[in-house]
């Protein structure tokens, strides 16, 4: 068993009694959990992975480990996540239609996951402070098939200034102590101490004060955590209701795996009771709190735009909007391919800045003076007569069953990852997408039987 600290111990003996505190403490010494999600978003989500043992309470999730260079997570048709992350995008409830931000969103899990719900229509903002972290979310709402968010790398602070009362559902899973990841990642017992548990209620307390600035009145806030402290759970929330117009709503949990929240551990508010708790001795996964709060619609509204403010904007869209060589340029490519509804009038939605074609999310994201990695859907890129197909619209067009794919052996598979060129004995010229087991991968692009290779070489093997 991995050597735990021993106020620690004292603590949670204390919270918890002796013979409960001693099962918890026996229980990090277990394996830790791994499962997958599919993506419902995809074409052809038919995963060669073992789906015999359900996550309990999430949908076409499953228990078991995915190889991240198989196919299937190259493609972006399954994702790698622990079993309780799951549950605060499922407690978001995300609809069709709406704005939805996740703050703190590196690497992806919960973003995927409300992209899924949103079903391209509405807004996602993924925000991720660290920009190194904040690559690597990019990268996994590409490969998911996200067409409608904006992802960017700011301070909390900083984007409540770009939007006052402006998302109708907000999901903070804040950084915390990380005592629910201890038999996950051993390491995150060494970092531990009382003092660090204050530090990250400190912290959480800074994030999710520019968090509810952001929240429209009757919005809906998920605040959750990968540990198990009050302090940095049943605390917070009740710091949040003592400050915010904030009240505590019940969660729809469909398991049993979970203790609901200690009203004794923080202000003896009855309504902690509908925050939920994960515990490993549950056996569903690792350590997870969660807690859904809903603002009061008495709440006043700043920040509205001025009509010169508009005006400035739409002048400023319209320099941007594709002019008919360019579109005809783009026609040449993408016309060969089945469109989903989300890009299928590329040709009016489309902007152009820095020769990147892209259908954006959010349409004067310029104005915002923001860190920005991607606004909706990069289509391409515009070059000295040509149009070069970016990798996000591959990964896009396989929500569509497409015509113009090449099917690669193991093999090749593996070369194609490499950045190798490939030959083959399809006939047709030009752009086509490569795929591997049914699973899209990426473009290539055929002349006299040799596919020239376009994954990306950042994703090379």
């Amino acid at each position: 068993m991995p050597k735990l600290p021993e106020d620690f111990k004292e603590k949670y003996i204390r919270l918890l009694g002796k013979s409960r505190a001693e099962e918890f403490f026996n229980s990090i010494n277990d394996r830790p959990k791994s499962a997958f999600r599919i993506n419902s978003l995809k074409e052809n989500y038919c995963v060669s992975y073992e789906q015999e043992k359900e996550v309990s309470g999430v949908s076409k999730a499953y228990y078991g480990k995915i190889n991240g260079q198989d196919p299937a997570w190259v493609s972006g048709a399954v994702y790698s996540q622990e079993p309780t992350a799951m549950f605060p995008a499922l407690f978001l409830k995300a609809c069709p239609g709406q704005k939805i931000l996740d703050l703190c969103a590196a690497p992806g899990g919960k973003s995927t996951a409300i992209s899924e719900q949103l079903k391209g229509e509405g807004l996602l903002v993924a925000n991720e402070i660290s920009h190194s972290r904040a690559k690597v979310l990019r990268e996994n709402l590409e490969r998911w098939g996200t067409t409608n968010s904006l992802i960017v790398s700011e301070k909390p602070e900083k984007l409540a200034q770009c939007f006052p009362h402006y998302f109708d559902k907000i999901l903070v899973d804040a950084p915390c102590s990380g005592e629910g990841m201890f038999r996950k990642n051993p390491q995150a017992i060494d970092y531990w101490s009382q003092n660090y548990v204050l530090l990250c209620q400190k912290r959480q307390k800074e994030i999710l004060n520019a968090a509810v600035k952001m929240l429209k009145p009757e919005g809906e806030l998920v605040y959750s955590t990968c540990t198990y402290s009050p302090e940095e759970n049943e605390q917070i929330v009740s710091w949040l209701t003592q400050k915010f117009n904030l009240t505590i709503m019940a969660l729809d949990v469909k398991t049993r795996a979970i203790d609901h929240g200690h009203p004794e551990w923080a202000d003896n508010n009855l309504d902690l009771i509908k925050t939920v708790r994960f515990w490993p001795t549950a056996e569903l996964g690792e350590g997870q709190f969660a807690a859904k709060l809903k603002l009061s619609p008495q709440v006043e509204v700043q920040g509205k735009i001025s009509r010169k403010q508009k005006a400035k904007k739409k002048s400023k869209l319209q320099k941007e909007s594709l002019n008919k060589a360019e579109i005809q340029l783009i026609a040449e490519v993408l016309d060969k391919f089945n469109l989903p509804a989300a890009i299928k009038n590329w040709r009016l939605n489309s902007q152009v800045r820095n020769n990147h074609v892209f259908i954006p999310a959010l349409l004067d994201s310029a104005n915002l003076h923001l860190q920005i990695l991607s606004n909706g859907v990069e289509l391409g890129l515009l070059k000295k007569n040509r149009f070069e197909p970016s990798h996000q619209l591959a990964m896009v067009l396989a929500e569509e069953k497409q015509n113009r794919v090449i099917e690669l052996s193991n093999e090749n598979y593996l070369k194609y990852l490499h950045g190798e060129a490939l030959r083959t004995e399809f006939n047709e010229t030009g752009f086509v997408l490569v795929s591997c087991q049914n699973f899209i991968l990426g473009f290539g692009k055929i002349s006299n039987h040799i596919i020239k290779n376009y994954y990306p070489k950042g994703l090379r093997v």
